[in-house]
């Protein structure tokens, strides 16, 4: 079956596949303590630009936003996210499981702004029963959002301002992270991006990778005993190889960004494909996901043949879908699609 249902659900690029059979045999320690993970990390810097960054690799996204934001907060601190943001809704209470609550912020298209921010700061530290209420001590936003937007720089370091002025570190979320920075409306780059954040990390779940974030703390802030902490936390791989491969492949000769790039030339064309037949886009997204209005009776009569994402309800009749593309997503896959619709 034809499938746009999301960006993580083809393996991984063949250049991963045939490092990780030709490394197969190689014995190296254990939990990240290997060659291939410093290799990786050493080339992340380079395209972070940032020589002194302290790079970690785990498994996935969840897990990711919960080890970084329950290690970096105190007991009593909680971290601000968009009502849309994945750590609020679509992670399964994973943060208020570690013990910090998420507090939410009011969203347009999946971004919430600086002016946003400033005023939850201001009410909250304006109140005088604020002892009894979580202190806020993170602001996490994701690149792309949810909904496939992106923050301007200008966005960015509006946010950026308001955190300075706060104290708060700013957590970006890069699970779709080439996405983002191949979009042709995207006005940052990936060092950019990485000095208005404290700490970001680069997603290579769904970019090309079987499995494997890249989390990047650029201020010399990595928590202490990271390493510990991960473990206690359940999120320490044994072969952390598995990683480092990955990795230190996707970023050789910049394939993470060439493959990042050839998504957003597929959804340019998927775009493309909608217009010329009529279709409603729920929003403009210039990434690799995008959310169209289908009439419910064409949605029921698509879904034998292709899978898509149920986004929402828009009205009684229609409801609002997200077809992805991805690193894997081919002409052919366009074509396929264009004769269904």
């Amino acid at each position: 079956m034809l499938s746009f249902e999301s960006d993580y659900t083809t393996g991984a690029h063949e250049k991963i596949l045939q490092r990780l059979c030709q490394t197969n045999l190689v014995t190296v320690p254990g939990y990240g303590a290997d060659p291939f993970c410093a290799s990786a990390k050493e080339k992340i810097r380079l395209a972070c630009a940032l020589p002194e960054a302290q790079v970690e690799l785990l498994v996935g996204g969840t897990q990711t936003n919960a080890v970084v934001i329950s290690t970096m907060l105190r007991e009593y601190e909680g971290v601000f996210a968009a009502q849309t943001g994945h750590v609020n809704a679509h992670e399964a209470g994973a943060i208020e499981y570690t013990g910090h609550k998420v507090l939410a912020l009011p969203q347009k298209n999946g971004k919430f702004t600086a002016s946003d921010l400033q005023q939850a700061l201001v009410l909250f530290h304006g109140d005088n029963a604020r002892e009894h209420m979580v202190w806020p001590g993170m602001v996490y936003l994701s690149y792309p959002t949810e909904y496939g937007t992106l923050y301007s720089k200008q966005e960015l370091s509006e946010i950026r301002a308001v955190c300075d002025e706060y104290r708060l570190p700013l957590f970006i979320d890069g699970a779709r992270l080439g996405y983002g920075l191949m979009s042709r409306e995207c006005d940052l780059t990936l060092p950019e991006l990485c000095r208005l954040a404290d700490v970001i990390y680069i997603g290579g779940t769904k970019v090309g990778a079987l499995c494997g974030e890249a989390v990047v703390f650029t201020k010399n802030n990595r928590p202490e005993h990271f390493e510990n902490r991960i473990k206690k936390r359940g999120a320490l791989l044994a072969k952390g190889r598995l990683l480092g491969v990955q990795f230190d492949t996707l970023f050789t000769d910049g394939l993470y960004f060439d493959i990042s790039r050839h998504a957003i030339d597929m959804t340019e064309q998927m775009k493309d494909i909608f217009r010329a037949k009529g279709y409603r886009f729920f929003l403009d997204s210039p990434t690799n996901q995008q959310f169209i209005i289908l009439p419910n009776e064409r949605m029921e009569a698509l879904k034998p043949h292709v899978r898509f994402s149920f986004w929402e309800t828009y009205d009684e009749n229609h409801t609002v879908v997200r077809f992805a593309c991805s690193w894997s997503t081919t002409e052919a896959d366009l074509k396929a699609l264009e004769a269904l619709l």
